[in-house]
């Protein structure tokens, strides 16, 4: 069954097809989709693009695509959360690592690599299963997902914001990104690159809510990581006051606690405000939610 998989993805790949997606998950692909509304069914947020799925790599085009078609709804697209690095000679790829020992048949440091070497090189799934899967580009993912699923975008510390705008720009994937940043200086630096782009800021507190209003970012540019671990409900109500639309990260604590205890916390959380739910788990998660 796995191999059959393998050769669907394969095949849309190598004839220039995007694999498909149910037809309605087409429908919703708007960066308004990133902004709080009420009453609106919850996203699921697919940490690294998938990964601890058998057979299918994190950060890969064809584990983002698998993933979208079993979770992405008319009114509740797929959301892919991947992260970008840069090789020796400039090319931005899809990795989380520094170096490319535990997601691919290769050895050493991404940035030592150029993108042909890196090329040479199969990824491998969490288990540590070789497949027949390559580092994709960033261009690569931003021109399938333009029509198939929304992307939050993880940039590593070698790539700069401008590199990645540029790439968001040239596949014309506006409507699809949110550009995550992990402090106020660097949402800011964001915002005066391309400030019609949606951004993922962490919101744990009103006070770190006011920085980022100090340096210039409007609420309605701001999606609301609000960390991991489920917060008091008051912040969900402060952020949805004002139009922002919110990030719980299940990853990591909540997950495991969700595998103990049941998967209908799920539920719970995003019940008590959580629009976005990050996940290790999105098959569980849709299951739930869906």
């Amino acid at each position: 069954m796995k191999n059959a998989f393998f050769f669907v993805a394969l095949l849309g790949l190598f004839t220039g097809c995007s694999p498909k997606l149910n037809k309605a998950a087409k429908t919703e692909l708007s960066a308004a989709r990133f902004r709080y509304q009420a009453g609106q069914p919850a996203l699921i947020s697919v940490h690294r693009g998938g990964g601890d799925l058998r057979g299918y790599p994190e950060n890969c085009l064809e584990s983002f695509a698998y993933v979208a078609q079993q979770i992405g709804r008319k009114d509740a697209p797929a959301v892919i959360e991947c992260d970008i690095d840069l090789t020796k000679d400039s090319v931005l790829v899809m990795m989380h690592d520094a170096t490319l020992d535990r997601t691919t048949t290769g050895t050493g440091k991404l940035i030592d690599h150029t993108y042909a070497e890196v090329q040479q090189v199969k990824l491998e799934d969490n288990f540590g299963n070789p497949t027949a899967f390559r580092v994709p580009t960033l261009n690569q993912i931003l021109s399938w997902g333009r029509t198939n699923v929304l992307f939050t975008l993880d940039v590593k510390r070698n790539v700069s914001f401008a590199k990645v705008v540029e790439q968001v720009r040239a596949t014309k994937t506006e409507s699809n990104v949110a550009i995550i940043t992990y402090n106020a200086k660097d949402a800011a630096l964001v915002h005066q690159l391309a400030p019609d782009l949606m951004i993922s800021v962490t919101i744990r507190n009103p006070d770190e809510y006011n920085r980022l209003r100090e340096l210039g970012i409007p609420d309605n540019r701001m999606l609301a990581f609000v960390g991991t671990r489920a917060p008091e409900p008051s912040l969900y109500a402060f952020l949805h006051e004002k139009g922002i639309a919110t990030i719980l990260g299940t990853l990591g604590n909540l997950d495991k606690q969700a595998a103990t205890k049941g998967d209908n916390l799920y539920k719970e959380w995003t019940a008590a405000g959580a629009d976005m739910l990050s996940t290790d788990r999105p098959l569980e998660v849709s299951r739930v939610l869906r």
